[in-house]
């Protein structure tokens, strides 16, 4: 059985036609997310622009939404999130906005309604330094990019 946690969310005015977030199948782990552009937005190919969702939420201490490319988008369009997966933070009160960009060879337009990323709900913990003066061996040691 899955976990479940209770997520306040609020569909902002002029977005209420709008589905909320949700999962497309039993086991998906990400749930859709509608835009909520007027009308309709055309990404030239290279470029990008941000696309608003139309709601907003109250994460819970101690979890955050990743959002996250849809992966048909970008084989079909070439269409992908700058910043993914991006994070929405449990203090976070704003509207969620995507920064898409078209890596695609063909302008792409986002309709109203479009599903254009999805929302993976993860719980976060948070990490505390401890300063040493020497780390672990292991055996890639400092091998860096391209190392393995």
């Amino acid at each position: 059985m899955r976990e479940a946690v209770e997520i306040d969310i609020m569909q902002l005015p002029g977005s209420e036609d709008l589905p909320l977030p949700r999962y497309m199948t039993e086991h998906a782990a990400g749930m859709d997310i509608c835009a909520a552009v007027v009308g309709e937005t055309t990404i030239p190919p290279g470029c990008r622009a941000v696309v608003p969702t139309g709601i907003a939420v109250a994460l819970p201490a101690g979890y955050e939404a990743q959002i996250r490319p849809r992966s048909g988008l970008a084989m079909k369009h070439g269409v992908t999130l700058v910043n993914a997966p991006g994070t929405i933070d449990a203090d976070y009160r704003g509207e969620i906005k995507l920064l898409l960009i078209n890596h695609g060879e063909a302008p792409f337009t986002v309709q109203r309604g479009d599903r254009v990323a999805q929302m993976v709900i993860q719980r976060v913990c948070r990490g505390q330094w401890r300063c040493r003066e020497k780390l672990s061996a292991t055996g890639r040691g400092t091998g860096g990019f391209g190392h393995t």
